[in-house]
């Protein structure tokens, strides 16, 4: 679970990476829907279940911040072995953002809602379900239109990394990735690249969950900062000071329930 204050950082954080790589009229674009869907954003988990990536409020914008990060740390170490330059930071960048678009859902419909089955929460761990309301597309996919129904044209580049980041995970992305002749191999690296640093974001995220759980030990907890508060006090006047501490008031009133 995440403090009011690590959300709200999160979130001011993912606005700044697209005002910082982003750049022209499709940044501006990019940051006005991601603003215009804000609170949607803000809360969305990464994942349906417990034993998945991030499978709580603020999850999504958590992943992303870090696959951002670590795909900029994984461009240096492979421009250090020598990699042939075939892509900019901003399409890497603008790729980490918008990889996991797709969890979105739609306009209309979010595409992980509260799991109302009792049995599904406490045997399966499913904290949340799928929105039965929308349409079945990939994650990949639907990001993908949604790019492109809002105006917002990725690259070539861009466009086969969101496609592809699942790596050799999704079976539908061995005919880009399992391939002998030279002429059938992908010409840039970008798509390794952010599948590693979605790897590795994930990972990460598994291990600080999971692996003191399994491992008997103590759970990891994020570094204590000054004037850091917990939701689960009851002390009212720690809460109401937390919830000032919030840009936007919607915001305050969402986790106010948390």
């Amino acid at each position: 679970m995440l403090t009011p204050e690590m959300i709200q950082n999160n979130w001011n954080k993912f606005l700044n990476n697209i005002d910082m790589y982003i750049s022209g009229e499709r940044g501006k674009q990019l940051k006005d829907f991601y603003l215009k869907y804000e609170e949607r954003f803000v809360m969305m988990p990464a994942s349906h279940k417990s034993q998945y990536h991030n499978c709580f409020p603020g999850g999504y914008v958590d992943h992303v911040n870090r696959v951002v990060d670590a795909a900029l740390q994984l461009d240096h170490v492979w421009r250090g072995f020598g990699m042939i330059d075939t892509y900019t930071t901003e399409e890497l960048v603008f790729s980490a953002i918008n990889h996991d678009l797709g969890k979105f859902g739609d306009e209309q419909n979010e595409s992980y809602i509260e799991q109302t089955d009792q049995w599904r929460r406490d045997k399966l761990n499913e904290t949340y379900m799928f929105n039965d309301r929308l349409e079945y597309m990939t994650v990949p996919d639907r990001g993908l239109h949604l790019l492109y129904s809002l105006g917002i044209t990725p690259t070539k580049n861009e466009m086969l990394v969101i496609k592809l980041h699942d790596g050799l995970y999704d079976e539908t992305n061995k005919a880009y990735l399992v391939n002998f002749a030279p002429e059938t191999k992908p010409r840039t690296s970008i798509i390794y690249v952010l599948h590693q640093a979605d790897l590795l974001a994930a990972r990460v995220e598994f291990e600080r969950e999971w692996l003191p759980k399994l491992l008997g030990e103590k759970k990891v907890e994020e570094k204590p900062k000054k004037d850091n508060f917990s939701l689960n006090k009851n002390n009212s006047n720690v809460k109401a000071k937390a919830m000032k501490k919030l840009a936007n008031p919607a915001l305050a009133d969402l986790m106010k329930n948390l």
